[in-house]
This record gives structure tokens, sequence and C-alpha cells, in this order.
């Protein structure tokens, strides 16, 4: 299966995002990733769902919504309403995340999971059957242009094993540190979607194509 390349318009020109998302579009993304912080969860503050209205226009590309937020589940409907078509929770901002997960797929939408560099993969055992995507962030969330973090890939390899003994279709992505070098290693793993913002972004306009086409195996 053809790695899904998802780019994160936080690496993006935020005072031209919707040309910014229609280039990576017509480059050859396969999704858009969109990280909501609060300044709570993660230190640091992005957008809301009236931003992700605001895009939605600019791609028919999935919406791949990453809430870094705490709570989470008060802004889920929202953020669905907006546009957003798989929506990614934090079981470490979500006491109820099992509800959580459900309540994504009642509105229609895919439900996702991340998990923080520090958190145990065993949080997602009871969690792997109602989830469309796994995201294991390989960096602490917060920030973009951080080092990935090498203990990732055992992580990456254990959750990859145990998708493929469940027989489930769950995305298994990674954010933090993706590019040129680390992407093969990630893929190897066992990773299908990488999220990659400052390897995509920083080469301006005319290197996207090329940029996403280096990232994929």
């Amino acid at each position: 299966m053809t790695t899904l390349i998802s780019p994160s318009i936080l690496a993006a020109d935020f005072a031209k995002l919707g040309e910014e998302i229609r280039a990576v579009d017509e480059a050859g993304a396969d999704m858009i990733h969109i990280d909501v912080m609060d300044g709570h969860f993660v230190p640091n503050i992005t957008i809301g769902p009236d931003v992700v209205k605001a895009l939605r226009p600019h791609s028919k590309l999935p919406f791949d919504t990453h809430l870094m937020i705490a709570p989470s589940t008060p802004y889920l409907e929202a953020f669905a309403e907006a546009g957003s078509d798989l929506i990614t929770v934090h079981p470490e901002a979500d006491p109820h995340i099992h509800r959580t997960l459900q309540s994504i797929r009642n509105m229609g939408k895919k439900a996702g999971v991340a998990i923080n560099p520090g958190t145990p993969v065993g949080v997602l055992d009871p969690l792997y059957e109602l989830c469309d995507l796994i995201l294991v962030m390989s960096v602490n969330p917060g920030f973009g242009g951080q080092s990935f973090i090498e203990a990732s890939l055992g992580r990456i390899e254990h959750i990859a094993e145990r998708i493929q003994t469940l027989g489930t279709q769950t995305i298994l992505e990674v954010d933090g540190g993706i590019n040129a070098k680390t992407a093969p290693d990630v893929q190897r793993a066992g990773a299908t979607a990488l999220v990659a913002g400052t390897a995509v972004f920083r080469s301006g306009l005319e290197s996207y194509e090329a940029a996403i086409r280096t990232l994929r195996l």
C-alpha cells in the first residue's frame, strides 16, 4: 500500500493558507493535516473551527484534524461541522476516550487516537477496533521543527503488529521530525501515513511535489 502523506499546515505560510493547501493538493498530498492547539494541553496556540471552515473550499482532500486540546469533547461537533473528515484526539486529554471515539463516529467522521512519546502504547489496547487512525507522536507535541525521537520506531513496530494481528484497516500515522532521512525507517517500522510539515513547506511552492515524492518509500 502506498504511504499516505499528510502535510501539516502548522509549517505553512499562515498569511496564505488557502494557496498553500491548494498547492500541496496539486502536488500529490493525500490528506491535509490540521494541528489544533490550545496553549494549555500543549504550549502553543494555533487555529479553531472557523479557520477549518474557511479552508474547506480550498481542497477536496480529507482534512486530518489533530486536536491537541483539553478537553476535546465539547469541540468535536464544531470541528466536524467545519469540514474535518478525520478527528484525532488524545487519551492524555480525555479520561473518557472510548466514548469520545464513539461520538466522533456517530457524527459520521473517522476517529483517531494520538499518543505522546511518554504515553505507554498499552493505553491503545481497548481502543483499536474503534480507531480509523492511530497517530504516534515522534516528538513532544506543540511546535514544529523538532528532531525525531528514535525510540518511536519500537512503538510504531508494536502498534503495526497489533493492527496486523487484529486485521483492522487502521491507518498508522506518525508525526514529528519526519523528513527524507527518517521517513524510510518509519515506513519500514510499519507506518502507513506520514505527517510532514517543515519537510514539505520549507522548500517553497515550486518544490512541494518533489518534497512529497521524496517522503514515500
